[in-house]
Order: structure tokens, then sequence, then C-alpha cells
């Protein structure tokens, strides 16, 4: 059995999230224990509109996703499935690519993962406001195929920012802009019987927007001195192996200019499950609140195996069906 793990990003956030993993697994405990008061009130207090602003949601979702991570460690432990199971490689879903660096050793901290996923938020949200500190921008997800939508934007896009961001699956692509471009686009799309719907994110992730944000954050990365990651990580940017151009000088400097550029380039998901599938993976495991990843890659490749863990529910239905597939092979 070959295993490609994918990280929940921005967007799969929901009131309560991680409270049933640490009520449940010790491992997972730890980690909300370490992220602190403040972020477990947040993601078990807090409602829909804290959530959703980006200072909060990006600790919070790397926190949960650890987590969850952790406590799927010590099952897979627990139930004698640690040498039975093959990791292939890892992807995390924009912040989602940091709980992957995490994961294979390249942030060697989760203390670390959370300083930076914290900075990261909040140069995020500054860079998306406006004077009068209000958010500038928006998304929206386009249902259908890319290209139609692509010339949507291109037709909605007049003086504005306005940029297709997330290419997510055969089905769906997420634009990003400001504001009134974002309207432009949903009214444009629906003419063309394009269905389009706002998301609830703070801003045009993803987009020119994070310039400024991308600038700081690659600092930030850099002061926190990344490794090598000690296995495949397909790169956001890329869709390929995070390691593929890196000609032996500093790692610190090469990831960081990755990760940076990251927050203001699009994500290639629907390739990166095409290359999980490509590099031999049969069964893709989703780790983090919610499942919009795994009904993304049903929509890409419904041939793969999928699970995901945001529970203590959802790592026991995880664990008995690697079990069964185990048993089948």
């Amino acid at each position: 059995m070959k295993i490609g793990i994918t990280f929940a990003g921005q967007g799969a956030q929901y009131p309560g999230m991680g409270k049933d993993l640490y009520d449940h697994y010790e491992s997972a405990k730890e980690i909300f224990d370490m992220a602190g008061d403040q972020v477990k009130e947040w993601c078990f207090e807090g409602d829909e509109e804290i959530l959703k602003q980006t200072h909060v949601t990006q600790p919070c979702i790397y926190t949960v996703t650890m987590a969850a991570y952790k406590a799927f460690l010590e099952a897979l432990e627990k139930e004698g499935l640690k040498d039975q199971v093959e990791i292939i490689g890892y992807a995390g879903f924009s912040l989602g690519e940091y709980a992957a660096l995490t994961a294979t050793g390249a942030i060697d901290a989760i203390k670390t993962g959370m300083d930076i996923v914290t900075k990261r938020g909040q140069l995020m949200n500054q860079a998306g406001l406006g004077p009068d500190g209000q958010p500038m921008g928006k998304m929206a997800a386009a249902m259908g195929k890319r290209e139609p939508i692509l010339e949507v934007v291109e037709e909605a896009r007049e003086d504005g920012i306005l940029e297709g961001v997330n290419f997510n699956s055969p089905a769906q692509t997420v634009v990003a802009g400001d504001k009134d471009a974002i309207a432009r686009f949903v009214d444009a799309a629906k003419a063309k019987k394009i269905r389009a719907k706002v998301l609830p994110v703070g801003t045009a992730f993803h987009s020119p927007m994070m310039v400024p944000a991308a600038k700081e954050l690659k600092n930030v990365i850099k002061d926190a001195g990344l490794k090598t990651p000690q296995a495949k990580i397909y790169a956001n940017v890329t869709a390929e192996d995070m390691m593929k151009d890196f000609d032996g000088g500093d790692i610190t400097e090469y990831l960081s200019d990755i990760m940076s550029r990251q927050a203001m380039s699009p994500v290639y998901w629907e390739e990166t499950i095409r290359h999980f599938k490509r590099d031999g993976a049969d069964t893709l495991i989703e780790i983090g609140p919610g499942k919009t990843l795994s009904g993304l890659a049903k929509k890409t490749d419904p041939e793969l195996n999928r699970f995901n863990i945001e529970s203590a529910e959802s790592l026991r239905e995880t664990i008995e069906g690697l079990k069964a597939l185990k048993k089948g092979e």
C-alpha cells in the first residue's frame, strides 16, 4: 500500500475543530497545549466569524493539522501498521504546505512552525487590508473546466487585480482579486452559465495582492532555519518534488524562496494529485479539518482510495480502512 499524505489549507476551518482529538489522543493534546490557550479557545470555542480572520485561521488550522497527524502516527504504531504502509510523499494545500514541511523535518519543531504560520497569517492579513483597514480582496470558486474560467478572468479583470490562483480539480478553479473584480467575475461567469461562489476567506490569497507579504515572509522563513526535507514534498508552485531544482547550495535560502513565492503564486493542486498517482500512490489521506481535499481528489482521480483525519472517529475509520486495504492486497 502506497500512501500520499495531504494537509488541509485555509477555508477548511469550522467551530470546535480539533476538540475531539484533544480529548482522545495524548499526542494531539500535547500539540494543542504547546500552541497555547488562545489557539485552543479559537479552535474549540471560536465562531465562524472569528475563525475566518486570517491571523486566527492560520495558526489554528496548523495546530489542528499537526495534532491530527501526530494522532495518526500514534494510531499506526498502536495498531501495528507503521511498517505495513509506505508513505511516498506529502503535500499541503497553501497553508497546509507548512504542515508538510514539519512532517518531513524541514521545519524541525512544531513551535517553529507555529511561529512561522502565525507571522504568515499576520503578514497576509495586513497585505490584504486597504487604507480604511478593511479587506480589499476576495476569492471565488468557479465550477467547470479551467480554460473557460480563465477566459472569464481575462474578461472581468479590467484595471483591477484578478487571477486564477487555485487549480483544484478538472471541475474547479479558484479566482482571487480585489472586491470589485471578483464581483465582475461572478456576474460574467453567471452570464456564461459558469457557477461561481465567493469563499469564506479573508482576502485574495495567492494573488499579486500578496506581494508585500511574500517579501516579508521570506525573511521570516530564512530566520527559522529550514532544513532538507527527509521525504518528498510536492510543491504548490510546481506540483513537482520541492527539491527537484536544489543544486546543493543554501537549503534555507532555497526553501525560503519557494515558500515566499507560494504566498503570491497559484496552487497547482490538480497536477499534484495526478503526480501522486504517477509516482505510485494508490491511497490519499487528508489530514486536518474538513474533507475538501478528499473531494478534489475524487474529482481528479476517482480510482484513488481516500480517507480523512480530523477527529477521533475519522481516525478510527481511516485505520480500519487501511487494515481492510492491507488485508485485500
